[in-house]
């Protein structure tokens, strides 16, 4: 794959769709995810008095099994489809001060009652692991098959077939297509972060070519200023600065890296390359001048200089530093929590973390 694949696939999605606007689909008639949004309530405001290390009552709410089964007092919290009559739903909205839940602590918003009612109403689907093991974030992408559509003239790229597989189905029709000076307009900013010059205007304007927008879209892309404009994106999420930070904030020769994501974004190099390069440029067998450049991405670390730092502390911090960015672009999750401890819903631990520095030093 190549970076102008990984950026520009949904980028000219976007693109060859700026001639249309989507409308927004309404969400409250979708069922209840567990995992999006039942989990993150019942971890936050529950599973303190009623998880793993403490079972107040004999409840338990940190796993399926103990949730359904009866508790010391012989009830079950939670009666799949009868929300009214689970105890559960009961205590939440309970007006004894003695009764309700959770004591102790700010009561569910009104928003979040509402949301375990639907689930339990809906049947309080739970998986049997308490996360699903088929969670998309780790599974693998496959090609999906066309849906059926009715308008088989319209789409031009694969994603509008499942835009308008969609849209067919809410008895929708897309919109009519842009005027074309402002989408020549809207696919300059995107692609380059300039608009376009009068004299680029009037010539989209006048070509009545079937494939005048690819050639626009195909310009855009070999301009030297569209790395520019998608370095900004790579870098933020790298965290470059060129500066040290702190209160000192002093700058700092960092630019040859900026530069050379720049122009491997201009050069179309092969994400595989990209990444490995910015990972382990300097150790590759004859690693050259370049290669050593791009692992300039483990030096856009903060850096205290100040007087009474550690030096030690300061290095280890910021070796931990890039440990938990490498995990945000690469892997694209956060590594924060099992810095310190075992997160009971987070598939990384601490010792991954830990290995993780090892290799960086």
């Amino acid at each position: 794959m190549r970076i102008s694949s990984y950026f520009n696939r949904p980028l000219l999605t976007l693109a060859l769709l700026a001639a249309w606007a989507t409308p927004v689909l309404s969400q409250e008639t979708k069922p209840v995810d567990f995992n999006r949004d039942v989990l993150p309530i019942l971890t936050e405001h529950c599973t303190d008095c009623h998880g793993t290390e403490h079972r107040e009552a004999g409840l338990r709410l940190s796993n399926k099994r103990d949730a359904f089964a009866p508790s010391e007092s012989g009830d079950v919290a939670i009666i799949p489809k009868d929300a009214d009559a689970s105890p559960l739903i009961q205590r939440l909205i309970s007006t004894d001060e003695e009764m309700i839940m959770p004591q102790d602590a700010d009561p569910l918003s009104a928003e979040q009652i509402a949301l375990l009612k639907r689930w339990v109403q809906e049947g309080a689907f739970w998986p049997d692991d308490g996360l699903s093991k088929q969670h998309w974030t780790y599974v693998g992408p496959k090609r999906s098959e066309f849906p059926a559509l009715k308008d088989t003239q319209w789409p031009t790229n694969a994603v509008d077939h499942f835009t308008l597989a969609r849209l067919e189905a809410e008895g929708l029709a897309p919109s009519a297509p842009e005027d074309r000076a402002r989408l020549i307009r809207r696919v300059s900013l995107t692609l380059t972060g300039l608009p376009p010059t009068p004299a680029e205007v009037e010539a989209f304007v006048s070509d009545k070519s079937a494939d005048a927008y690819e050639k626009v879209v195909d310009r855009l892309l070999a301009s030297k200023r569209y790395g520019e404009r998608w370095a900004r994106p790579w870098l933020d999420l790298a965290r470059y600065a060129d500066s040290n930070g702190f209160q000192a904030d002093q700058l700092r020769d960092s630019w040859a890296y900026r530069d050379w994501v720049i122009n491997a974004l201009n050069a179309d190099m092969p994400f595989d390359q990209f990444t490995v390069e910015q990972l382990a440029g300097d150790l590759l067998p004859g690693a050259t001048i370049d290669q050593k450049i791009a692992t300039g991405f483990h030096r856009t670390v903060t850096c205290n200089v100040e007087a009474g730092v550690h030096p030690e502390e300061n290095r280890t911090e910021q070796i931990f530093d890039r440990v938990i960015t490498t995990g945000i672009v690469f892997l694209g999750t956060t590594l924060d929590c099992c810095q310190c401890h075992n997160h009971k819903f987070d598939p990384f631990t601490m010792q991954v973390v830990a290995q993780g520095s090892v290799a960086r030093e």
